[in-house]
C-alpha cells in the first residue's frame, strides 16, 4: 500500500511559479511510477508529468512541457512538479498518483491541492 501527501498549491498570478511536493510512504517504492494529473472544474482529469523513482526518465504533458519539471527525492521519498511561467488555464486540482511499474493505471491518489491562477 503507498499513501501519497500533496502540498504546496496555492493562488499566483499569470507567470508566476509554484512548486507542489507529494510526500510517499510504503514500501517497495522503487517498483512505482509517480505522476501528477490535475483536473479543472467541469473538465475530466488529465496527465501533467510523470517519472519513476529508479529512473530519470521523465514524460510531460504536449500543455506542460517546457514550463514544467517533475523531479524526485528518493532519500526524502518526495516528488515535486515545479510550475514555471503559469497560464490561467493551468488552475486545476493537481493529484499525485502511484502505479506499478508494467501496470497500465494509476491506483494510488493523494487528495490533490488547489492550483489558482490569475490573470
Amino acid at each position: 500500500q503507498v499513501q501519497l501527501v500533496e502540498s504546496g498549491g496555492g493562488l499566483v498570478q499569470a507567470g508566476g511559479s509554484l512548486r507542489l511536493s507529494c510526500v510517499a510512504s510504503g514500501r517497495t517504492l522503487s517498483s512505482y511510477a509517480m505522476g501528477w494529473f490535475r483536473q479543472a472544474p467541469g473538465k475530466e482529469r488529465e496527465f501533467v508529468a510523470a517519472v519513476r523513482w529508479s529512473s530519470d526518465s521523465a514524460y510531460y504533458a504536449d500543455s506542460v512541457k517546457g514550463r514544467f519539471t517533475i523531479s524526485r527525492d528518493n532519500a526524502k521519498n518526495t516528488v515535486y512538479l515545479q510550475m514555471n511561467s503559469l497560464k490561467p488555464e493551468d488552475t486545476a486540482v493537481y493529484y499525485c498518483a502511484a502505479r506499478i511499474i508494467g501496470m497500465a493505471t494509476y491506483d494510488h491518489w493523494g487528495q490533490g491541492t488547489q492550483v489558482t491562477v490569475s490573470s
